[in-house]
């Protein structure tokens, strides 16, 4: 099959940016988005250009590094999908696909389609763990945890981190992956002790990181490849509420 593509192409945040034309022939149909690029990048390389830069790692749905935007869409125009797992059969031969980077003040852009997305990280390192001790591996299986709130638990813990809400809200909010990581120690008795100074501390580097508020459009729910709730986000809200009120009541 043959395909057109549109390829957002710059060289530093600083500097000019433009969607350039890459005729592309003999795509194989079973190949990967991920595959056709490396197959366009060979190219380049043979002609001496510059290659086409995006990140990517595992290939397998699990990291969700290798998001960009694709035709509009974050991840491409599947559901519940991931760029790596996206493949050139859910084109048409002769179609024209526009390939751009995720864009959102907060992710600013690299070179070409990798943009910088540690500011999710930062939220992470915030409060995104338990310093309890909980003992070795037999000990940590002695506290026990009711089967609806593990099933919670882990539903929030599949947020890959990838950015696709972000890049999709009109507002560039990061609420949904930060509702989905206070929810999943939230509902775990080891994360409990320090839940009220997680939510706290997670939502003031989110609004610090510079990601924009959230206006209930649900975007981010469509476009998350791994189908987060935006239950997670009521859940991060209440308990901010709830954190800060407890707060007041203490320093009264």
């Amino acid at each position: 099959m043959k395909v057109l593509l549109k390829i957002w192409r710059q060289d530093d945040r600083d500097a000019a940016g433009k969607l350039v034309d890459y005729p592309l022939d003999d795509v194989d149909p079973d190949m990967s988005f991920l595959d056709m690029l490396d197959m366009l990048n060979e190219q380049l390389v043979r002609r001496g250009e510059r290659v086409i830069e995006f990140d990517n790692d595992c290939r397998e749905g699990i990291c969700g590094t290798c998001g960009m935007v694709i035709n509009g869409r974050p991840h491409g125009p599947l559901t519940a999908t991931t760029t790596c797992q996206l493949h050139m059969r859910t084109f048409n031969d002769g179609d024209t696909i526009v390939i751009e980077p995720f864009r959102a003040s907060s992710f600013p852009l690299i070179r070409d389609l990798k943009v910088d997305r540690s500011a999710l990280d930062r939220i992470i390192q915030s409060g995104a763990f338990i310093s309890t001790h909980i003992g070795t591996a037999p000990e940590a299986n002695s506290i026990l945890i009711a089967k609806d709130a593990a099933d919670a638990a882990f539903d929030a813990a599949t947020c890959i981190g990838c950015g696709a809400c972000v890049a999709v809200c009109k507002n560039a909010s990061a609420a949904l992956f930060t509702g989905a990581k206070v929810t999943h120690l939230s509902n775990l008795p080891q994360g409990k002790i320090e839940a009220q100074r997680r939510v706290v501390d997670m939502v003031a580097t989110m609004d610090k990181e510079g990601f924009g508020s959230c206006t209930n459009t649900e975007a981010c729910e469509a476009i998350c490849p791994q189908e987060i709730s935006t239950d997670y986000i009521a859940r991060m809200n209440w308990e901010y509420n709830a954190a800060k009120v407890r707060q007041t009541g203490k320093s009264s």
